[in-house]
């Protein structure tokens, strides 16, 4: 079982490149809903109803709401609502009964479990697509295009020193460094914070943080000394004003550029990682939300998920997800 696996210890850039060699073999997907054999269903969007509730990460939004908003066009009696408000208040939401799905920009930690557990739930894992957090930088920055991670764990880790470009290389401005990002309770804090600083949620707190990665775009592309990061969709979906930092693990590493080729072929390093959405197992059985989620997990979602930035995954995952529905 994927979910078990994945359990076992941090997910490796080299299973990424496996799980997508395992997919080019040419594994058959489960027959799964399409957009065109759906409307062929005579009357199917009349007979389904219900409402659906989504809450969780900024990273994960993206693709929810480009799945819900097709989703109900193709079932016109349901309506799915997506928020964000970051991964750790999209558990709460769903421990609190608020929600049927949370978006999760990492995986659900053990406390989250018990407090679902304490109220008689459980919530099933099930990841959606490959994101690649980027690090941003005004497009006028012509100066720090190419960084280390050792120069990024300066800038960002707790206690760090560093206030202007020039403390980070001599050579750089010597202007402040505006900084934004997201905040506590996002899973890309989470995730950045462990790759980048070394420990979880590590980091210093005199930054401008938004659970709303609009928020961090728009402060970063207004502000020429500014650096930002956030999932990779959102970066495509404004690289008219901002740019990419191209990452080095060390300082012998070539830089690599965030895109959909180095994410999928797991060469943007450290910062490649999984998203998730997790439906409260007892939901499953509701016709609105079996279906919405087969949608999710269909061609058609698997293409949404592209559309908006991120990379689908091998069909064998989508699978695994579509064997834990009743």
């Amino acid at each position: 079982m994927f979910n078990s696996w994945l359990r076992k210890g941090s997910i490796i850039l080299a299973a990424f490149v496996l799980l997508f060699s395992l997919a080019a073999c040419g594994t058959e997907s489960k027959e799964t809903p399409t957009t065109e054999g759906a409307k062929e269903q005579e009357g199917s969007s009349m007979e389904l109803s219900g409402e659906i509730n989504i809450d969780g990460s900024s990273t994960v939004f993206p693709i929810s709401q480009a799945v819900a908003e097709e989703f109900m066009a193709l079932y016109n009696d349901v309506n799915v609502t997506v928020n964000l408000s970051g991964s750790s208040n999209g558990f709460k939401a769903l421990i609190a009964g608020e929600i049927e799905i949370a978006d999760a920009s990492r995986q659900i930690k053990d406390k989250e479990v018990d407090a679902l557990k304490a109220e008689g739930k459980e919530a099933v894992e099930m990841p959606v697509a490959f994101d690649g957090i980027t690090v941003v930088i005004n497009p006028e920055n012509d100066w720090a295009t190419e960084m280390t991670v050792d120069e990024l764990k300066q800038i960002w880790e707790g206690g760090s020193t560093v206030t202007k470009w020039s403390d980070v290389r001599a050579e750089w401005p010597n202007e402040p460094i505006k900084l934004y990002g997201p905040g506590p309770a996002s899973g890309t804090f989470e995730y950045f914070t462990g790759a980048i600083n070394g420990t979880k949620n590590e980091s210093r707190k005199d930054y401008t943080p938004s659970e709303d990665d609009n928020v961090l775009v728009t402060g970063v592309s207004r502000d020429k000394y500014a650096m930002g990061y956030f999932g990779f969709s959102y970066y495509v979906e404004n690289q008219n004003k901002l740019a990419a930092v191209s990452i080095k693990v060390d300082e012998s590493a070539v830089a690599v550029a965030p895109s959909v080729e180095t994410i999928k072929d797991g060469t943007y390093k450290p910062l490649s990682r999984p998203i998730y959405i997790y439906p409260v197992k007892s939901s499953l059985s509701q016709p609105e939300i079996q279906e919405f989620l087969k949608y999710y997990m269909s061609e058609e979602g698997q293409a949404l998920a592209e559309e908006v930035g991120y990379v689908a995954l091998p069909a064998e995952m989508y699978e695994e997800n579509l064997s834990m529905l009743p």
